[in-house]
């Protein structure tokens, strides 16, 4: 027994990989050109590119396990019924149950795997995506450069002398009207500063100026700071439960979906060999279109009904699939073999 689960498992490794390899290249590409837009908003290095791909792998990640195991599944018990095995194995005694053992322990480890994912990964590579596009965006904004035209810095009117080339710049002039007075600031030297998300200038060897109908002030200074001017909207979060406890509908509906994604091919293992499993001499299994409806089912229901049932859609969900997928196993395989 313990040779035929491993003949078992080694044809199912060999048509997952070959089914997960070619789909998540694929999904990277998507992945890739959405990546790509972005470069029509700010500038990216082939390092920051990659960057963000290493971000977004857990979601890959997350989509493509689930579907490539279940149609690696079905497809490695179809095989098995194309070449006769599976009569065989019938004929010497051997239940379907058995099959569907075989198959519980990688189905329930993905599906760990997925959990973990969705959970724990999730939250901090999307936290982490959007807040380095969110730096990289304010970082855009803030790109300046020296011209004979003024720059707009936040409340401020900004003209730039020259850059020296190194995010510094030489004979900075600033301009601030408000409605009771106005401010004029020079100084000989700018730099940009990146303080935990917050873009700033700091200013060098400068003077400044507030005038008004009622008073006149000049000050010179050292060092001068423009703050606050371009805030990055980081988000920060310390635990996973605190991301997916956020309020809005958007993050429950994702964990409601998440955790029914993640136990797909676990819940599905008796639709797998009901569709897998065939007589190759009286049935000819129309196999892909049962695959395609199988998966299409499953999102549909899930999507629509966590909209419906909140987080009860959880348990009334895999209730009633496994029930149902139960009993096309019991009419389509337990009843002929």
């Amino acid at each position: 027994m313990h040779e035929l689960k491993k003949y078992i498992r080694d044809s199912l490794s060999v048509i997952f990989l070959s089914i997960f390899i070619p789909l998540f290249a694929i999904a990277s590409v998507v992945f890739l050109i959405k990546l790509a837009t972005y470069t029509a908003v700010i500038q990216l290095s082939i390092w920051e590119m990659t960057k963000l791909f290493f971000f977004i792998i857990p979601e890959l990640l997350f989509y493509s396990l689930p579907i490539s195991f279940f149609i690696a599944a079905t497809l490695t018990l179809f095989k098995l019924s194309n070449d006769n095995e599976i009569v065989v194995l019938f004929a010497l005694g051997i239940e379907p149950k058995f099959i569907l053992k075989t198959l519980l322990k990688p189905a329930a480890m993905l599906c760990i795997i997925l959990l973990f994912n969705f959970f724990v990964l999730f939250p901090h590579a999307k936290v982490l995506s959007k807040n380095f596009i969110s730096y990289k965006t304010s970082e855009a904004k803030f790109n300046l450069s020296a011209s004979e035209f003024g720059h707009k810095f936040g409340e401020w009117l900004l003209y730039i002398g020259s850059d020296n080339g190194d995010e510094s710049y030489s004979d900075v002039i600033l301009f601030n009207k408000k409605q009771n007075e106005e401010v004029l600031i020079g100084a000989k030297k700018a730099e940009i500063i990146n303080d935990s998300g917050i873009l700033r200038l700091k200013l060098s060897d400068g003077e400044g100026y507030s005038y008004s109908k009622d008073k006149f002030t000049q000050i010179d200074f050292q060092t001068m700071f423009i703050n606050d001017t371009m805030k990055t909207n980081v988000l920060d979060y310390k635990k996973p439960v605190e991301y997916w406890l956020q309020s809005g509908a958007g993050y429950k509906k994702i964990f409601i979906i998440n955790i029914l994604l993640s136990l797909f091919p676990l819940i599905s293992l008796f639709l797998v060999a009901s569709i897998g499993i065939v007589h190759v001499r009286h049935q000819k299994g129309k196999i892909y279109l049962y695959l395609f409806l199988g998966i299409l089912v499953y999102d549909v229901l899930a999507f629509g009904l966590q909209g419906k049932f909140s987080y009860y859609t959880i348990p009334l969900f895999i209730t009633a699939w496994l029930a149902a997928t139960y009993f096309i196993y019991r009419k389509t395989i337990v009843a002929k073999f």
